[in-house]
């Protein structure tokens, strides 16, 4: 959980100093607001939780090899995200987001912390690029999903001071 403590860490002094309502500003139609932003990440972390947790009821399976999980912050590439990590277009306070992705966060540690290391090397759950991952990957694979979108939150707060 080292990535991903890290990867919280850069989150929260990227977006110190934005103001909920610039939070919320959306550059263009078609994009995400970094609350928008933000809430994906919450969404997709606590998936990943969930995911882990399911999965690691079923029976073991083969070994899969390790993927290029650290290719993720690689943003050349644009990943549509599945539909139960689309955010929603509601107004948020970034303590409302503190919440949330504090709540996640903590239940991916808690995945971690409780599920021995061997149970999640012998069982998998396929990523839509990567293909089937082992669940130990999917810890980390989290973090490196986050420092791709602060990449994006940079890039929209950029846009802040560029408004009309």
């Amino acid at each position: 959980m080292k990535v991903n403590e890290e990867a919280r860490e850069t989150l929260w002094n990227t977006v110190e100093g934005i103001s909920d309502d610039d939070l919320n500003w959306k550059p263009a139609e078609d994009r995400w607001s970094i609350r928008q932003v933000m809430e994906h990440i919450h969404l997709m972390e606590g998936a990943v939780a969930k995911t882990i947790q399911a999965e690691v009821k079923k029976e073991a399976g083969d070994p899969v090899a390790e993927k290029p999980i650290e290719r993720t912050v690689d943003r050349s590439t644009k990943v549509e995200a599945p539909g139960f990590a689309v955010p929603g277009d509601s107004f948020m306070t970034k303590a409302e987001l503190r919440a949330k992705l504090d709540g996640s966060h903590q239940l991916l540690r808690q995945t971690e912390e409780s599920i021995p290391a061997e149970e999640l090397e012998v069982r998998s759950y396929p990523h839509p690029v990567f293909g089937e991952m082992n669940l130990t990957q999917w810890i980390p694979f989290a973090a490196y999903h986050e420092l791709r979108h602060i990449d994006q939150i940079k890039e929209v707060a950029e846009e802040l001071d560029r408004r009309p």
